[in-house]
């Protein structure tokens, strides 16, 4: 899904996880997603929202999480994306988790 994400907009600045921090807790992608001021799309929906509330309530910085089930069909998510993309800046989503599909 990333790649697909990645190859619709090429020019957005888009990194994975996987490829660069793979490993790390989940407390600590969400730092460096913070210190990056990065969005945190994940298809982690046991783990990940805890440790972005958690942070949200010690008033920590969260540049935002995206949650995507794994199930959802492909399309779909990148049409939700593609909404994300297009009609919000970055800043709207900060110390907020939010899910695809809406």
């Amino acid at each position: 899904m990333a790649r697909a994400f990645i190859a619709a907009y090429p020019q957005l600045d888009i990194i994975r996880v996987q490829d660069t921090r793979e490993g790390i807790p989940d407390n600590k992608v969400l730092e460096w997603a913070a210190t990056e001021h990065r969005i945190l799309l994940t298809h982690d929906i046991n783990t990940m929202p805890a440790y972005a509330y958690d942070r949200i309530k010690k008033g920590l910085p969260m540049s935002g999480v995206i949650e995507v089930n794994q199930l959802t069909n492909v399309g779909v998510v990148l049409a939700h994306l593609r909404i994300i993309v297009e009609a919000s800046h970055p800043d709207e989503w900060a110390n907020k988790v939010s899910y695809i599909p809406f």
